[in-house]
C-alpha cells in the first residue's frame, strides 16, 4: 500500500462547553431553570442575584416584523432597542476591562459544573426542604389512615381488629375491595387465626359503614346501594333509586331508558329524578385520598391586547437576575499569575458565559413566542376554531434557526393568553385539505368536533360517521376514523355512550 498525503477542506461544528451549556438552558422550564442557576451559584464565587433585578435587556417586546407572515402589518420590535448595558459593561466593573475575552478553561469546566441537572426533571433534585410548596397535600391523609383511624374507635374485639385491618389492606385506590371474601379468610388463617366466613362478612360489613360511604363495595352496585342507604328514608325517589341500582344497573349503562322505564313503571321525567339522585353519588368513594398535588404552572411568556395589537411580554419572575459580584471582581489583578488569580479569572469568565446563555435564551424564546403570536392572532381573537396549521419548520424559516432549537424552545414552556394558559407546542399542528384548496388545522378540526358534539340532541347523538359528514359539508375532508381518533384524544366517549334522557 503506498502512503500519501491529502489535503481537504471541510467545516465542522465544535460543541464548546459555552453551546453545550447554550443548549442546555434553553430546553430547561423554568422550574428546572431556577434549579439550574442555583447550583450555578453555589459553584461560582462570581456570580450572585441580582436582588435590584437589573435586566440585560427589553423583557417587554410586541412581535418584530416578521418576513413570510400573512400580512405585513407586523408588530414593532422593541427587544433590539433596548438601551441597557452591554453584556459585557453589566457584568464586569471598570477595573476588570483588560481581561481578555477567552480564557483557558474548557480544562476546569467540568470542575465548576459538576452538578447538573438530570433529564428526570425537577424532581431529581434531593435538596432538603425543596418543592415545600408543591408538596402541601389537600387530604389529610391516606385512605387506610383514615379507615384505620376510625376502626381504633370502635369497641371491637382484637380478632374483629385483626380482620376488619386485613380488609381494610385489600382495598384498591377508589375505595373497592380488590380480593373476594374467600382470599380474605385465607389470609387471616395464614396467620394461624381460625375464623369462619361469617365473622369475616361481618366485619366486611362494619368496615363498609365507615366513612366514606360506600367504601370496601365489591363492585359499583354495592357501593351506590351502601351510599343511598346513608341517606335520610325521605329522599325524594330514594325507593326508585335503590330498586334501580339493584336491579336495572346494567341496562342503565347501556342506555337502555326505554326498557328502564317500561320495567320500573316510570315516566320520562320521572326516571330523569331518579338519575339525577344516582348522579349525585360518588362512584369512587376513595378517590379523594388517592388525589395527586396539584402541578402549578409559571407562564413563561405573557400575551395581552395593547391599543389593537397582540403584545409578547417575558415573564421575569419565571428567570432569576444574576450578575456578577463585583468586590470579588475588583480582586483580579492584571499581572498576577497565581493560583488564586487564575481561579478567579476562570470563575469570571464563566459568569460571562452563564449570563450571556441566560440572556441568549431569554431573547431566543421571545422571537419564538412572537412569530408564533403573529401566525396565531386569529386563536387569540377568535378560538381554537381558527386556529392556524403551524409546524416547526414554518417558525424556524422565519426566524431562520434550525427546527431543533424552536422544538427546544417550545418544550414544557408556557405561555399565558386571555384564552388561558398553553404550551407553546399547542400551537404547532398538522393540517387537513378543505374543498376550497385551503387548509384547516387538527386543532381546529377537534374544537369543530367538540361543539358539535356540545350542541347534539341528547337522545340522539352523532355518530362519527355523522360527525365526518357534517365537517364535509363545511369543506372539511376527514375520514370517520380521524374524526373517531380527534373525539378520542378529547376523551369524548361514542355515541352509543353519549346517549342521554331528551
Amino acid at each position: 500500500m503506498k502512503q500519501s498525503l491529502q489535503l481537504k477542506l471541510g467545516q465542522t461544528l465544535t460543541m464548546t462547553p459555552q453551546l453545550q451549556q447554550a443548549i442546555r438552558l434553553l430546553q430547561l422550564s423554568s422550574m428546572e431553570l431556577e434549579m439550574e442557576i442555583q447550583q450555578v451559584l453555589d459553584s461560582n464565587m462570581m456570580l450572585e442575584l441580582d436582588e435590584d433585578e437589573a435586566q440585560t435587556f427589553d423583557y417587554t417586546a410586541e412581535a418584530p416584523n416578521l418576513p413570510g407572515t400573512d400580512d405585513g402589518a407586523g408588530y414593532e420590535g422593541e427587544a433590539a432597542e433596548a438601551g441597557g448595558e452591554s453584556v459585557e459593561d453589566y457584568v464586569a466593573p471598570s477595573t476588570t476591562d483588560d481581561i481578555p475575552e477567552e480564557l483557558p478553561v474548557d480544562s476546569d469546566w467540568d470542575e465548576v459544573f459538576d452538578n447538573t441537572l438530570s433529564a428526570s426533571g425537577p424532581g431529581s433534585s434531593g435538596e432538603e426542604g425543596s418543592g415545600e410548596f408543591e408538596n402541601i397535600h389537600g387530604s389529610a391523609g391516606s385512605l387506610r389512615d383514615h379507615l384505620l383511624w376510625q376502626l381504633n374507635l370502635l369497641p371491637i374485639s382484637e380478632l374483629d381488629r385483626l380482620i376488619a385491618t386485613a380488609i381494610i389492606d385489600a382495598l384498591g385506590d377508589h375505595g373497592y375491595l380488590e380480593i373476594s371474601v374467600e382470599e380474605i379468610l385465607e389470609v387471616v388463617r395464614s396467620g394461624g387465626i381460625e375464623v369462619d366466613e361469617e365473622e369475616i362478612e361481618a366485619m366486611l360489613k362494619q368496615v363498609q359503614a365507615l366513612d366514606p360511604a360506600g367504601v370496601a363495595a365489591r363492585d359499583l352496585r354495592e357501593c351506590l346501594l351502601l351510599q343511598l342507604r346513608e341517606l335520610d328514608a325521605d329522599t325524594p325517589w330514594l325507593p326508585e333509586a335503590q330498586k334501580l341500582c339493584e336491579f336495572h344497573l346494567n341496562a342503565l349503562g347501556n342506555r337502555e331508558f326505554n326498557q328502564v322505564m317500561r320495567k320500573m313503571k316510570l315516566g320520562q321525567d320521572e326516571l330523569r329524578e331518579v338519575m339525577t339522585l344516582i348522579q349525585s353519588l360518588n362512584p369512587r368513594p376513595g378517590s379523594r385520598f388517592s388525589e395527586k398535588p396539584p402541578e402549578y404552572l409559571v407562564p413563561d411568556v405573557f400575551v395581552r391586547k395593547v391599543r389593537g395589537r397582540w403584545k409578547v411580554e417575558l415573564n421575569p419572575d419565571s428567570v432569576p437576575h444574576v450578575r456578577v459580584n463585583p468586590y470579588y471582581a475588583s480582586m483580579i489583578r492584571r499581572a498576577d499569575n497565581s493560583a488564586t488569580n487564575n481561579s478567579l479569572r476562570t470563575h469570571l469568565q464563566e459568569a460571562k458565559w452563564f449570563i450571556k446563555s441566560l440572556q441568549s435564551r431569554s431573547e431566543t424564546l421571545l422571537k419564538v413566542a412572537a412569530a408564533i403570536v403573529e401566525r396565531q392572532r386569529a386563536f387569540l381573537d377568535l378560538g381554537e376554531e381558527a386556529m392556524k396549521p403551524l409546524v416547526l419548520h414554518d417558525i424556524a424559516e422565519v426566524l431562520e434557526m434550525h427546527e431543533s432549537t424552536i422544538s427546544r424552545v417550545t418544550s414544557r414552556k408556557y405561555m399565558h393568553t386571555p384564552r388561558g394558559v398553553f404550551e407553546l407546542k399547542y400551537f404547532f399542528s398538522s393540517h387537513v385539505s378543505t374543498s376550497m384548496g385551503g387548509e384547516a388545522s387538527s386543532t381546529a378540526i377537534r374544537a369543530v368536533i367538540k361543539k358539535l358534539v356540545a350542541a347534539e340532541a341528547p337522545d340522539k347523538p352523532l355518530s362519527d360517521s355523522k360527525l365526518a359528514e357534517i365537517l364535509g359539508d363545511q369543506g372539511i375532508n376527514v375520514a370517520r376514523r380521524t374524526v373517531a381518533k380527534y373525539r378520542e384524544a378529547m376523551q369524548i366517549p361514542p355515541s352509543n355512550e353519549r346517549k342521554r334522557l331528551g
